[in-house]
């Protein structure tokens, strides 16, 4: 019951393109959260990579289903708006947390205000 043989060549070509964008640049975040050594080097990839990664998936999502319905598909817009607005959120109160442990038990190297 797949849709995908119904897909136009210019179509898939396009929606493979963002997918294959999308899933490299989501590796390239992971790659940097295993990579780094503090938490405080951590907090950025994890959320620069995979919020671009998903933008790009997005877009393939939108472009494909808005080929095969033939009409306008923006239902990802929703997520994509989510995305943005809870990833920086999620990662202000991680860090916050982070930096509150730290600095009760007075660990160094812990930014000070």
């Amino acid at each position: 019951m797949s849709q995908a043989p119904d897909l136009p060549a210019w179509a898939a070509l396009i929606v493979g393109i963002f997918v294959l964008l999308g899933a490299s640049i989501t590796l390239i975040g992971v790659i940097g959260l295993i990579r780094l050594g503090s938490f405080y080097d951590r907090v950025h990839p994890p959320t620069l990579g995979p919020t671009l990664g998903t933008a790009c998936i997005l877009v393939s999502s939108i472009t494909c289903f808005s080929v095969l319905q033939s009409r306008p598909v923006v239902h990802e817009i929703l997520i994509a708006v989510f995305v943005t607005l809870t990833t920086p959120v999620t990662l202000m109160l991680l860090a916050r947390a982070a930096l509150y442990r730290d600095r009760r038990e007075d660990v160094p190297d812990v930014p000070r205000d």
